[in-house]
């Protein structure tokens, strides 16, 4: 359902979003005043890589994974994004294409701030510069340890330290689009490679997997493979 804010509601739920927590109500209602509310369903993308970026979104509802994709088709999720997070926000520092794709794993409702519209922003509100400098900083900290993760850590590992991540009370549950190919892509590997390492963490007695979710049974043994 498709959910309708009045011009002070739509104020409010900005200032929820980190890179704009710090922003005085004035330029929040600027901000709202030139947000275009965008609608996507399950697989539609929402921005292609190697196309041009038509601006900052902000997600209000549903989940967003961003992937690179290899010629033969293969998949290698780089994130998973959800509601108040900013996506995409290299398109207001770089005339360069995206780099990456965007597409809806739940429907999503979302806000899209275009590009010159945040750049008069960035250019007449130093605060805003900050944050948006401050969330492409943590960014690029995200991508330097996926790095690092890929070239020095083993699936099992890797896996390990993704259940750790996102467990909450030592479960992570499996929504209906968390099938073994979406697990296998945030791994960075192939579906017959992410089973064996879970049937592996199963037989090991740290994880127990079941179609619904992974409940950690060994949080220590977990943490020392994850590193």
């Amino acid at each position: 359902m498709k959910a309708q804010y009045s011009p002070e509601q739509l104020v409010e739920r900005l200032a929820a979003v980190p890179i704009f927590a710090d922003l005085d109500r004035a330029i929040l209602q600027q901000i709202a005043g030139a947000a275009v509310r965008r609608e996507y369903s399950t697989g539609q993308v929402l921005f292609l890589e190697g196309e041009p970026l038509p601006g900052l979104f902000i997600l209000d509802s549903g989940l967003l994974k961003v992937v690179k994709t290899s010629v033969r088709g293969r998949e290698h999720i780089l994130e998973v994004l959800g509601p108040s997070q900013p996506v995409n926000a290299v398109s207001v520092l770089t005339r360069q294409p995206s780099p990456a794709t965007g597409i809806a794993i739940e429907p999503i409702q979302a806000w899209l701030l275009p590009r010159a519209v945040v750049s008069q922003l960035l250019r007449d509100h130093p605060v805003f510069a900050e944050l948006v400098i401050e969330n492409m900083a943590e960014h690029m900290i995200r991508l330097v340890e996926l790095v690092a993760d890929l070239s020095l850590k083993s699936v099992m590992e890797r896996l390990a330290k993704l259940l750790l991540e996102e467990a909450v009370d030592d479960t992570v549950v499996r929504p209906r689009w968390l099938t073994l190919a979406e697990l296998a892509a945030r791994l960075g590997t192939v579906p017959d490679v992410a089973q064996r390492a879970l049937g592996r963490l199963g037989a090991d007695g740290l994880v127990e997997a079941s179609r619904r979710e992974i409940k950690i049974k060994d949080r220590r043994g977990l943490e020392l493979l994850a590193g």
